[in-house]
């Protein structure tokens, strides 16, 4: 029986399970939400299935079996066990085979579709949308943190679009000044400092990445031409945008 580290934050991917189920157990809660096929589990004892309308809750240190006859795919979160309330963890513990409401379907099918379409920069997206995700399970409203990282994987998602303090607030039915509050006892930063931050790392992604000129860059990453990168590449990374992409460019091996 093996076992696997906890996670820090949360661990998001697919898996499709095999007819042959191989026990285990791990020290940090699992989500298995089926996107499609229906799997066979034993967890700790308790026999039950998962598919598209029922998904199925881990708990650390449970040793379990998960086996599929057919064709299957499953969205999977390793969760840090700090992300798990007292009070959720305590209801799924007792029910670990679980009907999804209809929202927290609707939020699977649609993190089961980035990660598919791409699964590198959506495993980092997808960080915010868990913990709306475990509040629909908790079948409670969202919560401050949940709506806050809803927002920020909005703004991650289209930062070529005009956000400002205003439009962020008003993104999250908050005021302004919580708004405020909200980002300094997440992040540490104003909510500025965090979309400055979030549309200099874009900008650096495509940098690295693309072949686009430093205009459409420029565009798609918030700022209003190639001069105000250009500035904002010297505050922030102390470079210039075509400097920075000649640095990340690999040099062709000597022949």
């Amino acid at each position: 029986m093996a076992t696997k580290p906890s996670p820090s934050t949360a661990d998001i991917h697919l898996r499709s399970y095999r007819e042959e189920p191989l026990a285990h157990s791990h020290d940090f809660p699992q989500l298995v939400l089926p996107l499609s096929g229906r799997l066979e589990l034993d967890i700790a004892g308790r026999q039950g299935l998962a598919d598209a309308a029922t998904g199925a809750f881990v708990e650390p240190g449970a040793t379990h079996a998960t086996s599929a006859a057919g064709a299957n795919r499953s969205l999977i979160l390793d969760l840090a066990p700090a992300m798990v309330g007292a009070q959720l963890m305590e209801q799924l513990v007792l029910r670990p085979f679980m009907p999804l409401p209809q929202a927290a379907g609707k939020l699977v099918e649609f993190m089961g579709l980035m990660l598919q379409q791409q699964q590198k920069i959506a495993a980092a997206q997808l960080q915010h949308w868990v913990p709306l995700l475990l509040d629909t399970l908790a079948m409670t409203a969202p919560r401050a943190h949940s709506r806050l990282h809803v927002l920020m994987a909005k703004i991650e998602a289209e930062p070529g679009l005009p956000w400002s303090v205003a439009e962020m607030a008003a993104a999250a039915a908050i005021s302004p000044s919580r708004l405020h509050e909200w980002f300094r006892q997440e992040t540490g930063d104003t909510p500025r400092a965090w979309l400055a931050e979030t549309r200099m790392k874009r900008a650096c992604e495509l940098l690295r990445t693309s072949p686009l000129p430093l205009s459409e860059v420029a565009l798609r990453c918030g700022y209003a031409d190639q001069s105000a990168l250009s500035n904002a590449m010297r505050k922030l990374r102390h470079t210039t945008p075509a400097a920075y992409r000649r640095a990340q460019q690999t040099p062709l091996p000597l022949e």
